[in-house]
């Protein structure tokens, strides 16, 4: 079909134009700028330097039991309670650094860092942090720490109680230093650190105060040997919590130097005051009490009902 080209030139002059729609200064309305965030998530645990530690604490345990249950052998049985105590120190102590060596005897304390949004008003997890906690070792504490006290307690001479106060307060102390090794807020923490150290204030008391007025009636070579090798141990064992406070606690040492340093202690409050206390014992054998009765001959037979014979 043939259009006219003069009726499509008018038709179009009067088509009706939509205006389109003017620009306004009203401003978009902004989309949300809060973005989730995936927290960060880290791990500290022990590394070759922690795992050789703990292997050479391992073989020094080791090495010091069967040095002491050798030397006990030499020795009379009535004279053999010091050297018992000291092997089974050094024995748990072998049997709790096997076990961390070997894997075992370990868990995981989570730390949660929160932010604080403005935006929103919200507390979003920013960094959540696991840290090896070696709970063998406060095990080993809770054996060990009281055999030890025993070895100064007897040697000092103390009475039934003091020793009792002393070992509860002990084991007081050891435990709740594990309570606050895996508490989750900074209250609890703290608050089981200062128990801890309160128990330990009480264990010192008795060693240094009530050990020393009781030592006081013995010999010059055991007063001296006392107040040394007891000096010795308080000094160790007050390491101990301050390691804590910065390695479990405030946690601005790592892992391997948390591991490091008990090691050192360990060994130092262990071995090494095993082999003092018992080559100085020895040396005064003569000076100090013997331990007979059942400890050296068992049961009384007289009197006893013996299963088999006739009369």
């Amino acid at each position: 079909m043939y259009l006219d080209q003069d009726f499509v030139v008018e038709l179009l002059s009067k088509t009706t134009h939509v205006p389109l729609p003017e620009p306004t200064s009203a401003k978009p309305t902004p989309l949300p700028t809060v973005v989730p965030t995936v927290p960060r998530v880290t791990f500290e645990t022990l590394h070759d330097t922690g795992k050789r530690t703990l292997w050479v604490v391992v073989v020094v345990m080791a090495l010091s039991s069967l040095a002491f249950y050798v030397q006990a052998a030499r020795v009379p049985v009535q004279k053999r309670l010091f050297h018992v105590l000291t092997s089974f120190i050094t024995t748990f102590a072998f049997l709790s650094y096997f076990a961390m060596a070997t894997g075992d005897g370990i868990g995981f304390h989570q730390t949660i860092i929160r932010e604080h949004l403005k935006e929103t008003g919200q507390h979003v997890v920013k960094h959540v942090i696991n840290r090896q906690v070696f709970w063998a070792r406060y095990v080993d504490w809770t054996l060990t720490t009281p055999l030890l006290l025993l070895d100064l307690s007897l040697l000092a001479g103390l009475n039934g109680a003091s020793i009792l106060v002393a070992v509860v307060a002990d084991v007081i102390m050891v435990l709740t230093g594990l309570f606050a090794a895996f508490s989750n807020t900074d209250g609890q923490k703290w608050g089981w650190y200062a128990i801890a150290c309160i128990a330990y204030l009480v264990i010192v008391y008795q060693l240094a105060q009530n050990g020393r007025r009781t030592v006081a009636t013995k010999d010059n070579k055991t007063r001296a040997f006392y107040s040394s090798i007891g000096a010795f141990t308080l000094l160790l064992w007050t390491l101990y919590p301050i390691i804590w406070g910065v390695a479990d606690g405030a946690r601005i040492v790592g892992v391997d130097g948390e591991i490091v340093a008990y090691a050192v202690l360990d060994i130092l409050a262990k071995p090494v005051f095993g082999f003092w206390l018992l080559t100085t014992h020895d040396k005064m054998s003569q000076t100090t009490p013997t331990v007979d009765g059942f400890w050296a001959s068992g049961a009384p037979t007289e009197g006893t009902l013996r299963v088999g014979d006739d009369d």
